[in-house]
């Protein structure tokens, strides 16, 4: 039986470089994200190019979302090996924190903490019943998307960086809890990443990199990020559950 994965926020950027890896590594992939299917038809001609690819749409902030995404996954595959939590948000504006408002700072730790944290949790109790089935070579593990922001203070965007430090604590107390039923959990934490999400601050961001705020003085790509994922994956790091990879080039790197 072919292992399978669901990646959240899929259509585009990180999320869709993660699934096309997923594919190639034989992995059947349900995508998702909030775009009517019906515009995502060409999309999945091409993945199925890979391999053999879903689409489900899915608002992870709505819990009859989350609960139709999961259960629909294994009425359909009858198991879930990969949960790959990349959806997420970023600030529809930018204010400093002396202007953030209640609406957007809501709007980001809904989607991208609360909605990461459910989707761990109804992913990790379907896992956890999935392990009494005696599934062919079932070993379920649960990868967290966050970010540099988790730990860089970016005041323009405070609501943003607040919300993934919370999806990092997320991510350390289900690696914590379902080491008992042997689920490694990890978090991935993308630097700057060439993406849609990006592109309206591309040109900073180049100057910042000529500058050298990353050791390795390029942007990163979605397949950066994915290899990580595919490390996670792997079952090589399952000892170390709860273990951080980083994605940025070197911009953890404290540096003199």
């Amino acid at each position: 039986m072919k292992k399978t994965a669901i990646v959240t926020g899929a259509r585009r950027g990180i999320g869709l470089g993660i699934a096309k890896a997923l594919l190639k590594e034989g992995y059947e992939v349900l995508l998702c994200a909030t775009t009517p299917e019906e515009d995502v038809k060409e999309l999945l001609e091409e993945l199925n190019s890979l391999g053999t690819a879903h689409y489900t749409r899915c608002d992870i902030s709505s819990p009859e979302d989350r609960n139709a995404l999961l259960d629909g996954a294994i009425q359909r595959f009858g198991r879930l090996d990969v949960l790959v939590n990349n959806a997420g948000v970023a600030c529809k504006q930018r204010l400093n924190i002396l202007e953030t408002t209640t609406e957007s700072f809501e709007r980001l730790m809904k989607v991208n903490c609360e909605g990461t944290f459910f989707m761990c949790q109804g992913a990790a109790n379907r896992m956890i019943a999935l392990q009494q089935q005696n599934l062919e070579d079932y070993h379920p593990r649960i990868v967290n998307i966050s970010s540099i922001s988790a730990y860089t203070s970016s005041t323009s965007r405070g609501e943003y960086c607040i919300s993934k430090a919370g999806i990092s604590m997320v991510t350390q107390l289900f690696a914590d809890e379902l080491a008992a039923y042997g689920i490694p959990v990890f978090e991935v934490r993308p630097g700057i990443i060439a993406t849609d999400m990006t592109a309206p601050v591309h040109e900073k961001y180049e100057t910042l990199i000529a500058q050298g705020v990353t050791p390795i003085r390029r942007f990163g790509h979605p397949e950066d990020v994915a290899d990580c994922v595919l490390a996670a994956c792997s079952g090589l790091l399952d000892f170390g559950t709860g273990t951080v990879l980083n994605a940025d080039g070197g911009f953890h790197l404290r540096r003199l």
